[in-house]
């Protein structure tokens, strides 16, 4: 659930293409791994915070006392937010291109992020006090549904911005075909047209839309949209840095999650 790094588009510096054959397909090697791990962690956090499926769900285990619980969450997240944060800024990335070289560099970061929130998933400490639970069975079924909806909206923004580029992909595949890398750019389509943060809205809508709330389930939707509106506000700083005027223009004119023309 990265929130750094998915706005409309952000421009990398152009990745040049070596020559090495064993070294492209390593390359591509390791995107895929990067992405295969990013696509089971994201699968399972859908029956995570659904409560569908999987084994270990954000209402399921066992139950420990609730404020060592909640300050377990808490620190869980705030890994995930220090890693999401930091290896997603501009200047880290300049930095951490010295080392690790530059197709394989987003495919790192989303492979970190997945480690990231694998341990949340493992280690999450329930909290099963009920919060509210939606009782007419209208209610239970639209609530029932709406994160479905919501989940769709973050695979389609993704989509309509450069999914494969977004999840370093088309990274390691012009790496390996060793051809020279350029950024996706500054587009403006579809759900991008509607709000500036199409995919962050998808993630709200998904954690919060529950029949049934308990405390450890609106305690992570809490901070977790705490961190969508901190993310989304440094993204923009850096956005408004590197595109200027353009990106002055867009957010002027465009509300940042609730698709009401200004």
């Amino acid at each position: 659930m990265p929130a750094a790094s998915l706005a409309p588009a952000r421009l990398d510096r152009t990745i040049a293409a070596p020559r090495s054959s064993l070294a492209g397909a390593l390359t591509l090697a390791y995107g895929l791994i990067a992405y295969a791990a990013f696509f089971a962690v994201i699968c399972y956090a859908i029956g995570f915070v659904g409560n569908w499926l999987v084994p270990k769900s954000i209402d399921s285990g066992h139950v420990r006392p609730l404020l060592p619980s909640l300050l377990i969450n808490a620190a869980l997240l705030s890994l995930f937010v220090l890693q999401h944060t930091m290896m997603a800024r501009p200047a880290f990335k300049r930095w951490w291109t010295r080392f690790v070289p530059k197709p394989i560099e987003r495919s790192t970061f989303v492979l970190a992020a997945s480690a990231c929130l694998a341990l949340v998933f493992w280690q999450w400490q329930p909290a099963p006090s009920i919060v509210w639970n939606a009782s007419h069975p209208l209610a239970v079924w639209g609530l029932s549904a709406l994160p479905l909806l919501g989940w769709g909206i973050v695979f389609l923004a993704s989509f309509m911005v450069s999914h494969f580029d977004l999840f370093g992909l088309r990274q390691v595949w012009i790496r390996f075909r060793n051809r020279t890398y350029r950024p996706v750019g500054f587009r403006l389509v579809g759900l991008y047209k509607l709000v500036r943060h199409p995919l962050m809205l998808g993630f709200l809508i998904a954690f919060w839309a529950t029949p049934t709330m308990t405390l450890g389930h609106l305690f992570f939707s809490v901070m977790v949209t705490a961190y969508i509106l901190f993310g989304t506000w440094i993204e923009e700083r850096d956005l408004i840095a590197e595109h200027g005027r353009d990106y002055l223009a867009y957010r002027n004119s465009t509300r940042a999650f609730i698709p009401i023309p200004r």
